[in-house]
């Protein structure tokens, strides 16, 4: 648990001890829905990737490559794939695009030549080459039939769950959980002083959040620890200008 006293932050321990401090960022990650197929889970970081394609996209020029998932970020995940891939295929358990994607989205997929999808599917297995890294697929139809093919990528977007089911309700949520920084902190009167928050900062004053946790993330490595350089130089400004704040106040 953390409050907010006066220009501290207040932090609960779980061995009953407190810590304060003038600032605190939180980094504290979501946990993915796991796919739950033993020889897909053995390949994470061997063409088998948890969430967007960001940064690997770039790596996917002339491959087959295969998205899981029905949201619209499964969409957009597909789509950007689509820009390098020669052909993503977006696997999807349900029986419709339209049950969990926004109209547009799927209207754009199926105007993308090289992007295919399979409805009423499932991954159910995978194989490695002899260099480790994923090179096929076991798909199993709503029939019950198991089809191998060929693949050089895996992204899995079948949802996260952010870490913040323990932080107070003076630290505004969005969508999914995932905590609301900069302007989003503003909405619906969440932000108590004057000044607008940083860019990175929750709706608690002195309080950020970086990586994965923050709504609106790109939910990579790269992007988290981009985000925490960022929030430790916002923390050392506001400690800056409310020191400045305190002088000219004597």
């Amino acid at each position: 648990m953390i409050r907010r006293e006066g220009d501290r932050i207040h932090i609960n321990l779980s061995d009953g001890g407190e810590v304060s401090a003038r600032a605190l960022i939180l980094a504290v990650g979501v946990n993915y829905r796991r796919l739950e197929v033993e020889e897909i889970e053995d390949l994470v970081g061997a063409g088998v990737f948890y969430g967007g394609p960001a940064s690997e996209a770039p790596t996917t020029v002339d491959e087959d490559v295969h998205v899981v998932g029905g949201a619209n970020s499964a969409g957009q995940a597909a789509l950007n794939l689509a820009e390098y891939a020669r052909r993503v295929t977006l696997v999807v358990r349900a029986d419709s695009l339209e049950k969990g994607m926004s109209h547009y989205l799927v209207r754009q997929l199926e105007a993308t030549p090289n992007v295919e999808v399979r409805l009423g599917t499932e991954v159910v297995g995978g194989s490695a080459g002899d260099d480790g890294w994923l090179q096929s697929l076991a798909l199993r139809s709503g029939a019950g039939e198991t089809e191998t093919v060929p693949s050089d990528g895996l992204f899995l977007m079948i949802g996260a769950e952010p870490n913040t089911g323990w932080l107070p309700g003076g630290c505004a949520l969005g969508d999914g959980g995932f905590i609301r920084t900069g302007a989003e902190a503003e909405v619906n009167g969440d932000w108590p002083l004057e000044r607008s928050p940083l860019s990175l900062e929750t709706s608690m004053p002195g309080v950020f959040a970086a990586g994965d946790v923050r709504h609106g993330s790109m939910n990579r490595v790269a992007s988290a620890v981009g985000e925490g350089s960022i929030a430790i130089r916002l923390v050392h400004e506001l400690l800056a200008a409310e020191e400045s704040q305190s002088r000219d106040l004597v």
